[in-house]
């Protein structure tokens, strides 16, 4: 499979606090990347870089070949950092921790506020249909406002927004959070059919270690804004340290 998303090197610091220390990591078009840590390790704000909500202090990010997130004052040929907007218009969107929806709008009016790059409104209301059928309940309370709707359906709701644009490479942070274990597997099982029967590329970062790992293909594991260990997702299962640190075995 081709290379999609290569991050070479980065840091990001908060103030003097340097968050990611040399991260490097590659995903591969077609595949599913899961990414593991406990809570505060820097994951979320390995997302945010890929996006260009937070700045480099060092290293870069190419997305199919093309450099989006350089540091601000890279002297490299072609090292301009991209604006979140031209970002998504390349093909990457990112459904944040906490789902982020628009509360006061109604399930439709969300999915629309997902497809503000499409241009074509024939092309919105085909893509609001097939978010439908492919989350029934969205469809059932289409005209119900958001606040309504259970965390599971938000976070459904919120992989819909995202997929309004027709990414192709998704980015999922703790796509699990605060949702019953049912929910979960129901939530997981409809990654893998984005991945499978869409061909999205998809990224994930899940606290829930074995959830994540299982429906995988490659597994980073992240530590105090380094990573410590990267493997085929099946390798990672039984690793030793990953069964005592993040398994509970």
């Amino acid at each position: 499979m081709a290379q999609m998303l290569k991050i070479d090197d980065i840091a990001v610091s908060y103030g003097n606090i340097e968050a990611l220390h040399g991260i490097s990591m590659e995903v591969e078009a077609g595949g599913i990347v899961s990414l593991i840590g406990a809570n505060g390790a820097g994951k979320s704000t390995l997302l945010k870089a890929i996006v260009g909500q937070v700045p480099l202090t060092r290293g870069s990010i190419t997305f199919e070949g093309s450099p989006i997130c350089v540091p601000r004052h890279s002297k490299k040929e072609g090292g301009k950092a991209l604006p979140t907007h031209d970002i998504a218009k390349l093909g990457i969107a990112l459904v944040p921790e906490g789902r982020h929806v628009f509360a006061d709008m109604t399930v439709e009016e969300n999915l629309d506020m997902g497809a503000f790059l499409v241009k074509d409104p024939a092309v919105i209301e085909r893509k609001k249909e097939e978010m439908y059928d492919f989350f029934p309940i969205l469809g059932a309370r289409r005209k119900q406002k958001t606040r309504s709707l259970s965390g599971g359906e938000q976070q459904m709701m919120a992989i819909a927004r995202a997929l309004m644009s027709s990414p192709k490479l998704l980015l999922l942070d703790e796509p699990g959070l605060g949702l019953a274990p049912l929910i979960v597997q129901d939530i997981f099982h409809k990654i893998r059919l984005i991945n499978e029967e869409d061909g999205v590329t998809v990224f994930l970062v899940e606290q829930n270690a074995r959830m994540a790992l299982r429906n995988s293909t490659v597994g980073y594991v992240m530590e105090t804004g380094n990573i410590v260990l990267s493997d085929a997702s099946e390798a990672l299962l039984v690793n030793e340290r990953v069964k005592k640190a993040y398994l509970g075995e």
